[in-house]
């Protein structure tokens, strides 16, 4: 695993070469083509690779990719040294519905005004007279009330709650009625420890809980197991292997869909975009060779199914060894602070984005904050695992999440995104974090007490 590589092995495995310590004239010298960065997103994005759904047999083709990439620019693998894997196996349980039934105070509810999210596989509920049998909360949730902030106070409790829905909430109840109905996911522990977890029921109901007498529910769930690949490569440091500098981005996305014409979510933006710029600003520093902190290259699995790929990996390494996660996500467009321009998101939380600015700054560019605080970004990527553990974590995006179309949805495909945009972004992102690689710089660390963490039920 990560954690134990020791530090004789990344010494023994670098080479004796003087460092570089400015870096004026990185433009110039950039190895980053938009030759490359073509040919990896579209091989990424390509329709043969089906959209990279998880569990996939397409998603193990573009994990062999990243892999033979990464290679190929002369980094090593971190779970099996001798054999130099770059493929960091886990496994994720699915809790999948089979049953649900409620009746409210004698009255079957219809199944399609029904959602369930559970990490157990037998629930039953029951009151009589206002009596409840076992412990679960009640909840309602009025006409101007929040679906989305409920839903999220319920789940960083944990625990069993029935949520009575008012009507008025149907076309967002119906979003997390899709997405319940994928099932609850949750990454499978070696030592078989599991978080609390819980059961959340939503019926569209004009019944509010005062209003409730008798309640009767059972719901029935299957579990299943399966492994997913997280796509890890090291560049060790010359001088300060023990700090590690993480450029990350998620692989995998949505799959296909059933309806007829086109059916496959390439995720030309989310996220082969992220995933291409990783392998490319991988290949950059290690023709460089002169990094003095260990570079390490994650691709996430799992991404689009909760962050369990960046759930794991952080269970490997030790959060204190990483000076700065770079993650990279969604920057195929333009943003809208013009061509080859991107935002971070949770400026705010660290010095991350006012060291890199002063970097771009000499080059006239410069990484703008987070345009959309409405839409809670930062806990919206592989950024906020770490991020939870103190790690200067944040992503960097150029999309424009207000306007653009294309968002899961099947036409997120080579054809929607800005290849030279794309390429000059890259290129901003291997020259602002410079000062990070050669060591010269270093962020101050996020306030975890500050972080919400993670739901406990889904």
């Amino acid at each position: 695993m990560i954690k134990k590589i020791s530090t004789s092995l990344f010494t023994a495995s670098i080479l004796a070469t003087s460092i570089v310590s400015s870096f004026s004239t990185l433009a110039e010298q950039s190895t980053i083509s938009l030759a490359q960065v073509t040919k990896d997103i579209t091989y990424l994005a390509s329709d043969n690779l089906k959209g990279r759904g998880n569990f996939s047999t397409e998603i193990k083709q573009a994990a062999s990719y990243i892999a033979s990439r990464f290679q190929e620019s002369g980094l090593i693998g971190t779970e099996d040294i001798a054999a130099h894997s770059f493929l960091q196996k886990y496994k994720i349980s699915k809790m999948s519905s089979t049953k649900l039934d409620l009746v409210l105070n004698g009255q079957a509810q219809l199944t399609d005004n029904l959602t369930i999210a559970s990490t157990a596989t037998d629930v039953s509920w029951l009151m009589t007279n206002g009596v409840k049998s076992n412990e679960f909360t009640i909840h309602t949730i009025g006409k101007d009330d929040s679906l989305r902030d409920a839903l999220s106070n319920i789940n960083s409790q944990g625990g069993d709650h029935l949520v009575l829905l008012n009507p008025a909430h149907e076309k967002t109840f119906q979003r997390y009625q899709q997405r319940f109905a994928r099932g609850v996911t949750k990454l499978v522990e070696k030592n078989n420890q599991q978080d609390i977890g819980g059961t959340i029921v939503i019926a569209l109901s004009k019944v509010t809980s005062e209003e409730v007498k008798n309640i009767g529910l059972v719901a029935k769930n299957k579990k299943s197991i399966s492994e997913l690949s997280n796509v890890i490569a090291v560049l060790p440091g010359k001088t300060k292997p023990n700090e590690i500098v993480l450029y990350s981005a998620h692989y995998d996305h949505l799959g296909m869909t059933n309806s007829e014409g086109d059916h496959i979510f390439n995720g030309a933006d989310d996220n082969a975009s992220g995933t291409t710029a990783i392998l490319n600003i991988a290949q950059h520093y290690a023709k460089q060779n002169d990094n003095a902190r260990t570079l390490m290259f994650a691709a996430f699995s799992a991404e689009e199914l909760g962050g369990f790929g960046s759930q794991y990996f952080s269970k490997q390494v030790d959060p204190n060894s990483i000076t700065a996660m770079i993650n990279i996500e969604m920057i195929g467009k333009p943003s809208k602070f013009g061509a080859g321009t991107m935002w971070m998101t949770g400026m705010e939380r660290s010095n991350l984005g006012q060291q890199l600015n002063q970097v771009l700054a000499k080059s006239g560019n410069e990484i703008h904050q987070d345009p959309y605080p409405e839409q809670g970004l930062f806990y919206r990527s592989d950024n906020a695992t770490l991020a939870r553990l103190g790690v200067p974590a944040h992503s960097f995006s150029s999309t424009q999440l207000d306007k653009d179309k294309h968002y899961h949805n099947v036409t997120d495909d080579l054809s929607s995104l800005n290849l030279p945009s794309l390429h000059k972004v890259i290129e901003a992102l291997a020259i602002a974090t410079q000062p990070l690689v050669d060591g010269s710089v270093t962020p101050s660390r996020i306030d975890v007490n500050k972080v919400k963490n993670r739901g406990l039920i889904y």
